[in-house]
């Protein structure tokens, strides 16, 4: 059984890996609240059901996601999330995947107590290339 949505901000990422990590789509989408947004990349938001097909390419590759808050900020009802992610192994096709990064995401308390992602910024910190 999936853990429930996250009653504390330092608990969404988790909540979210979870569900990735069992490959539920409908599960991982429950993650963001009503008009989220997500950042594939800089300059470029997605909102509603272009959300889940991001996340679904990312669960296409039937790897899992692990992920490792740095820092999580609060005040009130709304919370900043510095979180280092990677998605690491071969891919249902037999290819070699190794993507990372550091998120800067926020998340807001909904009136049901619950903590969503409000915007996911998966690729938030640019880091350099491995060597």
């Amino acid at each position: 059984m999936m853990r429930q949505l996250a009653e504390r901000p330092e608990d969404v990422p988790a909540v979210f890996a979870e569900r990735f990590n069992h490959g539920d789509a409908e599960a991982v989408a429950e993650v963001y609240e009503s008009g989220a947004v997500f950042v594939p990349e800089p300059g470029t938001s997605l909102t509603g059901r272009r959300i889940d097909a991001a996340n679904g390419r990312f669960l296409d590759l039937g790897l899992p996601i692990t992920v490792r808050p740095r820092h999580v900020y609060t005040t009130g009802d709304l919370a900043l999330l510095i979180v280092d992610w990677v998605i690491d192994g071969t891919d249902r096709d037999g290819r070699p995947v190794h993507i990372r990064g550091t998120a800067t995401d926020v998340a807001r308390r909904g009136q049901d107590g619950y903590w969503r992602y409000a915007i996911d910024n998966p690729f938030g910190v640019r880091t350099e290339p491995d060597d």
